[in-house]
């Protein structure tokens, strides 16, 4: 399997401005964002969608909420902000490397039809 639009960014193969970094993740801005701050969070293992996740990745999981609830801290979005993360290209995900959507920084509506 080849890298991922994501791990090339991380690898600096492909610009992308990573926010954030540890062990087990890493974080980049988005370059559509939907909102003012706009924020990929995305594990540096390469699994292609949450359905795709198996029981030794439950971890994984919870650190790339975790990693979130830092990021929206060091934004400063007071309690305020959206998690998204889509499954699928019918739901909308249209890279296949599990991703975080963190965003904030403007009121945000819900229209999911």
């Amino acid at each position: 399997m080849s890298d991922s639009l994501f791990t090339k960014i991380r690898k600096g193969e492909i610009p992308g401005t990573i926010v954030y970094q540890d062990e087990l993740c890493f974080a980049i801005e988005d370059i559509a964002p939907q909102a003012p701050i706009h924020i990929l969070i995305i594990p540096i293992k390469e699994i292609e969608k949450v359905s795709d996740a198996s029981e030794e990745d439950i971890n994984l999981l919870g650190h790339l909420l975790h990693v979130s609830k830092k990021i929206a801290q060091n934004h400063n979005l007071d309690n305020n902000y959206r998690l998204v993360i889509n499954n699928g290209a019918r739901a909308g995900q249209t890279v296949f490397h599990i991703h975080v959507h963190l965003l904030g920084g403007k009121s945000l509506e819900w229209h999911p039809a």
